[in-house]
């Protein structure tokens, strides 16, 4: 008997034994899933904000809605569009570059704050490069110069000849200074050697309501809003702003036809924080990619003038270095003052 007892306490220690070690098991594989950063986790894991660095309204704005509205059906999180203005998109990039590396607080930009904003600065608060992660290249946009029908200006080469003529006799008109307007004009001007005088404005709206009105004489403008005015004869288009024509103005020449080394788009894109896990880059990458390729999407931003590019960070990287060093050149060039 007693020889049974001591048979079944060793039984039951064993088993109590290995209970414990299972429930310490246990134990450490449920503090490793606690202890799992986010990123391990399905994306996203909470709402995702999108912050738009210019006032609701804009087109960045609208893409960043729309965009938002089929990530939230793709999701099952909410993606809320957060407008910061100011500083030529500058405060709405500097607050994304400061937020947590976890994929939940998303740029949607432009050129303003990432190519040209550091070199219109003496001390940049951020810097683009380092401070903020590409992830998806969304679309560009060619701008369509346009005139005033009372000028005689019908192409470029009457643009450059009748500026050659009157040096500083013509006016152009920008959304302000270091604009993506502002320094297509000035390389324009370098490559056709010839001097417009600049009249800068708080936004590209006034701008154009003024050159309606003939109180100056010619822009760069958006080819979506522009095309209504050239169809009712309140303005004339005279180029593209890219190498190559625009499906979306038939019968209007590049300016790249006269000046091959002329090639200026408008174009968005998608940047994160710096240090943001590469899976998760991956992760937004696809979906914003998915979202951007959709029949829908396609029609709907084709009929805004963009062409959709979908491509993903080292895409977007290259082309930044290369605009970057565009703009540096033209700056230095043109003489922009620094701030």
């Amino acid at each position: 008997m007693m020889n049974k007892t001591v048979a079944c306490s060793g039984v039951y220690s064993s088993f109590s034994i290995r209970r414990s070690a299972l429930r310490i098991v246990s134990g450490l594989f449920a503090l490793a899933v606690a202890c799992m950063p986010v990123y391990a986790q399905k994306y996203p894991a909470k709402p995702v904000r999108v912050v738009v660095p210019y006032a609701p309204g804009g087109p960045l704005d609208d893409v960043a809605r729309y965009l938002g509205q089929k990530l939230t059906a793709r999701w099952g999180q909410p993606v809320l569009v957060d407008n910061r203005g100011g500083s030529g998109g500058a405060v709405g990039a500097d607050l994304v570059a400061k937020a947590p590396a976890d994929g939940t607080t998303l740029l949607l930009g432009n050129g303003g704050p990432i190519t040209v904003y550091p070199h219109l600065r003496r001390k940049p608060v951020y810097d683009p490069e380092r401070a903020l992660d590409p992830v998806t290249w969304l679309v560009t946009s060619p701008m369509v110069l346009v005139v005033h029908p009372s000028t005689p200006i019908r192409s470029v080469r009457d643009l450059v000849s009748v500026a050659k003529q009157r040096p500083n006799g013509l006016t152009y008109a920008s959304a302000g200074v270091g604009n993506l307007q502002h320094l297509s004009m000035e390389l324009l001007q370098t490559l056709a050697g010839i001097k417009m005088v600049h009249v800068p404005y708080k936004g590209a709206a006034p701008a154009f309501v003024d050159l309606l009105s003939g109180q100056v004489d010619l822009m760069f403008a958006n080819i979506v809003g522009a095309l209504p005015q050239v169809k009712a004869g309140k303005m004339r288009a005279v180029a593209v702003s890219t190498s190559k024509p625009s499906a979306v103005v038939p019968g209007v020449p590049s300016i790249g036809s006269v000046y091959p080394e002329f090639d200026m788009t408008a174009w968005m894109g998608i940047f994160a924080p710096a240090g943001t896990p590469k899976d998760i880059i991956a992760a937004i990458n696809k979906d914003f990619v998915w979202a951007l390729t959709l029949p829908e999407s396609r029609q709907r931003l084709t009929e805004q003038g963009a062409d959709v590019v979908a491509e993903g960070p080292a895409e977007l990287a290259t082309f930044l270095r290369k605009e970057s060093a565009l703009f540096a050149k033209i700056i230095k060039t043109a003489g922009v003052p620094q701030e």
